[in-house]
């Protein structure tokens, strides 16, 4: 309870010192969305209605401690303001609206990636040298080492234009309300296919590579060889005792891969127009919605420092030392 409890108490100081740094960061850059936007336009608005276009958007006047202190009330309320791009919409509605879709794309791509990876690394591990780990080993680090853009687009124009056999945008047909109907439902996972491969060839190679390399480490281990003299079958010596130990590792590579990813697959889902919280960043970040901004970069931090935190409690019950200290 006690190594919980710590846990939880790291994971918060950096959560605020990532607030913070949230906080500080927009604020360094010259002007606010405002100003800007009224700007560019040519548009001269009285001082006044300016003032309260600010307020409006959280941007307040003042010195910088009753902005932070405000700023930070808005986070654990979670009441992130208005988005300036999307105005009257909230910040809730417009990353809510997105969350639901990258949500979508990375439970099945994480699972189906990890899932394959780490099965195809054990096996390629305690068959090395064999024809199996020969061809899948530089496989996966070909696969690992190619840009997500580079097979989006491969992706997009061999199976959506060349081929005309998958859409190439959005969520799912527009023509189809949203409803629990087998037509929505065949709709959404027809325009997921492509994604969701990029994905899983994008992760699947740093799995299989990684959990390969750290069984074969440990093949040589004592408690490998005593299980192998006691007559355990194969299958359980290299699942119990071999995958079992070399899965550590590979358990914080996969949180961390769920933290990231689930910030959102900016280049995955720009190529494929998905309307996922990558997305919505890049729409941001070009039309400077900076509450928008903010509001990702909160669900990427709480994100990472979440699925490290459930990392944490894994290694615990994975790992019987760690339970003894």
């Amino acid at each position: 309870m006690r190594y919980v409890l710590r846990r939880l108490f790291f994971y918060l100081i950096a959560f605020f010192c990532a607030a913070t740094f949230n906080f500080i960061l927009p604020r360094l850059m010259p002007g606010d969305p405002i100003t800007i936007m009224f700007s560019s336009q040519g548009n001269n608005l009285p001082i006044e209605s300016l003032n309260a276009l600010k307020a409006t958007f959280g941007f307040i006047d003042g010195p910088l401690h009753e902005q932070y202190f405000a700023y930070l009330k808005s986070v654990f309320t979670w009441d992130l303001g208005y988005s300036v791009q999307y105005y009257p919409q909230s910040v809730n509605d417009v990353l809510n609206r997105s969350i639901l879709w990258t949500l979508f794309l990375v439970g099945i791509s994480s699972v189906i990636s990890f899932s394959l990876g780490s099965l195809a690394g054990i096996y390629a591990a305690w068959h090395r040298g064999g024809t199996f780990d020969t061809i899948l080993s530089p496989l996966s680090l070909v696969m690992q080492s190619m840009p997500a853009v580079i097979i989006s687009l491969f992706f997009l124009f061999t199976f959506g234009v060349a081929l005309d056999w998958l859409p190439t945008g959005y969520a799912y047909n527009i023509d189809y309300d949203p409803e629990w109907s087998f037509k929505y439902i065949a709709s959404v996972l027809e325009h997921a296919i492509m994604p969701i491969t990029t994905l899983v060839i994008v992760q699947i190679g740093g799995y299989l590579i990684t959990i390969r390399n750290n069984m074969i480490n440990l093949l040589g281990e004592d408690y490998i060889v005593m299980a192998r003299a006691k007559g355990l079958s194969e299958k359980r010596v290299m699942l119990n005792y071999g995958a079992r130990n070399a899965m550590l590792p590979l358990v914080t590579t996969f949180a961390m891969t769920i933290g990231v990813v689930l910030g959102g697959s900016l280049i995955t889902e720009y190529v494929f127009n998905y309307p996922g919280l990558g997305n919505t960043l890049y729409q941001a970040i070009t039309n400077r919605d900076y509450p928008v901004i903010q509001g990702q970069l909160l669900i990427m931090t709480l994100a990472m420092l979440t699925m490290n935190f459930l990392a944490d409690m894994a290694y615990v019950y994975l790992d019987p030392r760690l339970r003894k200290a």
